[in-house]
Formats: structure tokens, sequence, C-alpha cells
């Protein structure tokens, strides 16, 4: 039984982490109804940017992730003013194919200023243990649990209880009204890819702390991907739940299913499993919105 409840603690902290970049999927498929198929290698920038501040510049923790944001914010307004403005109000098939560019564009940054190779900092960051009578956690997950809690709930405050979370939940159900009540809809635009690229950067460089980072940690974004389809593609408490779920799932089939198979791997594919068989009797997800359209 203490093996198990390990297991889901620590799944619970990688659920958070999967939720906080599943946020940043919401946040632009509300906005510009595309899916940002860019947002896994916001991830793996974020993971290389954790090396570089963490181990090639030695600072500390909390100057590497305000640093990191900085660039994020930087890297964000750029994509969104260069590469995404100039597809407003064209179809979305358009916004998705320029995500698909960028995901190509950011892998190419990545290995021409890191080589593409594995990179890891273990032995950089803090040492943070949290313990409950018997169960415990590395202290790479705990900063992961408590970064990715803190920076969720500091999103949730925003989207709910600001005037800037309240324009971007209009803008999300309808352009024309809020361009009428004088609400700049390019604003709006240009903070949610800040909010996406932010959180994408954060969550990499969680993610790397626990288990280092290299290019194909870009593949995180499917999983993200798969949360988001799992809590309800409009939903960002949807997406919170479903991440804390499949991040559970995950560590859970790693620890019972993987020993019984010769060359383990079920893990990465058991949360697929549940999703798709979710999504077969609930299609909009675990709190998504049931659209009905009369023709």
């Amino acid at each position: 039984m203490t093996f198990f409840l390990q297991l889901v603690i620590t799944g619970f902290a990688l659920g958070m982490v999967y939720a906080l970049i599943a946020i940043g999927f919401v946040i632009i498929l509300k906005c510009s109804e595309a899916f940002n198929i860019a947002q896994g290698h916001f991830v793996m920038i974020g993971g290389y940017l954790g090396y570089t501040f963490l181990v090639t510049f030695g600072l500390p923790i909390w100057a590497s992730l305000l640093l990191a944001i900085v660039v994020a914010i930087m890297m964000g307004l750029i994509i969104e003013r260069l590469a995404l403005r100039p597809l407003v109000g064209q179809p979305v098939l358009a916004v998705v194919m320029m995500t698909i560019a960028l995901s190509t564009v950011l892998e190419g940054v990545a290995t021409l200023i890191w080589g593409g190779e594995y990179k890891t900092y273990h032995g950089v960051l803090p040492t943070v243990n949290l313990q409950l009578g018997e169960l415990s956690m590395p202290s790479e997950t705990s900063i992961a649990l408590i970064v990715s809690v803190t920076v969720v709930a500091t999103l949730m405050f925003l989207f709910r209880y600001t005037k800037l979370g309240l324009a971007m939940r209009a803008t999300a159900d309808d352009e024309q009204v809020v361009q009428s009540a004088g609400i700049r809809v390019t604003t709006v635009y240009a903070l949610s890819w800040v909010i996406a690229s932010v959180v994408g950067v954060i969550g990499g460089i969680l993610l790397g702390g626990v288990s280092g980072v290299m290019i194909p940690l870009a593949q995180v974004g499917i999983k993200a991907f798969a949360v988001v389809l799992l809590g309800g593609t409009n939903s960002i408490g949807g997406a919170i739940v479903a991440g804390i779920i499949l991040g559970v799932l995950e560590n859970v089939a790693a620890g019972y299913l993987d020993p019984l198979l010769p060359g383990g791997g079920l893990a990465n594919v058991f949360p697929f499993m549940v999703m798709i068989v979710v999504l077969i009797f609930r299609p909009y997800g675990l709190f998504g919105l049931v659209r009905i359209e009369r023709i």
C-alpha cells in the first residue's frame, strides 16, 4: 500500500506539471480556436533555458525562473506579433500550420544553440523534501509540485478575479462584442501567447529538473494535448483535473505494469488508452461544454 501511495503522490506532482503545460493549450484554443502544436517545443526551450541559467551561469533557482520567464515573455510577444497576428481573420487551418512551422523553427534553434544534446541539472537544484509519514518525494519532484501549484493557482486567480482575465474570457466567447466594448483583441491575443509561452517554459524547467532535457522533451506536448482532450478543450479547470489523472495513471503504470513487460514502455501508453475510453463515452471530455449546432 505504501508503494502505491508513493506512486500516487509523485504522479500527482507530475500531473500538476502536465496541467500547467496544458493550460497554455487551452488559452490559445479558446482565443483562436486552433491547437498550438508548438506548445511542447516551448517546454523543450524551457528545459534548455533551465540548464543554461542553473548550470552554465550558476544562478539560483529563483533567479533562473525569473530570467526564463523574461525570455518566455519576449518569445511569446515576438511569435504573436510576427507570425500569428498577420493570420488574424484567416482560416483556423492557417494558424495550425503556422504553429507546426514554429515547432520546427524552435527545434532548429535548440539544436543550433545547445546541440540537441542531453542536459541535466539534478544536483544543482536546492534540497526540498516533502514527507508525509512514510511517504516522501525527491527534491526535484517536490520543487516541481510547489512551483506548478503556485503558478496554476496564480493563473486561476488571474482568469477569475481580474479585469484582464475577464477580457480574455470575453474575447474567447465573442470577439465582436469585445471590440464594441473598446477592448483590443490583438492585445488579448498577445497576452494569451505570452501566457502559453511562460507556462511552457516553466513546465520545461520543472520537467528538466526531474528527467533531464533533450530535443524529444518536446513530445510532452502530445501528453498535454491528451490532457486537454480529456479535461475538455474549453475548460481550464478540466485541464488541471485531467493532468492529475494522467500523471497518476502514468506513474502507477510505470510502477506496476512496466516491470511485467520485457521492454517496458507501457507507462507512456496507458494514460492514452484510458483517455480513448473516456472520450468514446464523453467526446467533449470530462468537463467540456457540449455544443449543439442547428441547421
